[in-house]
């Protein structure tokens, strides 16, 4: 029982701007678990990068597999990418609006955006759409589209 406190202590004192991929969500009970050194990143494009108007995102993971939406396999999950996110979704329910989903197992897409400035994250989704627990989160890029 301490340890659950404990949790719940913990995720209540990060706002949603502030979770990281190491910190636990307590909320959910039915997240499935993810090794504490998983790693979700974007591969390309990098960080303060200019693309085209029309450019593709290739997602990298390490310690976990990716596997299509409702694969029930331990340690595997598939991407989510937010583009032009504010904050993060919620951690304790299916991510939703503002999220792009790649249910089969994608592990890159061609994204078109108008020219301007521009944030990439991803987070990675149980085989219920749910971050996982601890959250696979990447790190926030930003990109300027010409």
């Amino acid at each position: 029982m301490k340890s659950k406190i404990a949790l719940l202590v913990a995720a209540l004192s990060f706002s949603a701007t502030a979770i990281l991929p190491t910190q636990v969500h307590a909320a959910c009970g039915n997240c499935s678990e993810a090794p504490a050194d998983a790693k979700a990143y974007i591969i390309s494009p990098k960080d303060g990068d200019t693309v085209e108007k029309t450019f593709t995102v290739k997602f990298g993971l390490k310690g976990m597999g990716v596997a299509p939406a409702g694969t029930d396999r331990k340690h595997t999950g598939h991407h989510h990418l937010l583009v032009d996110g504010e904050k993060l979704p919620a951690m304790d329910k299916p991510m939703g609006k503002g999220v792009k989903h790649f249910g089969g197992g994608q592990t890159e897409t061609t994204l078109t955006l108008e020219p301007g400035e521009h944030t990439l994250q991803l987070i990675l989704g149980d085989k219920m759409h749910q971050p996982h627990n601890p959250p696979v989160v990447s790190e926030k890029i930003t990109i300027t589209v010409k």
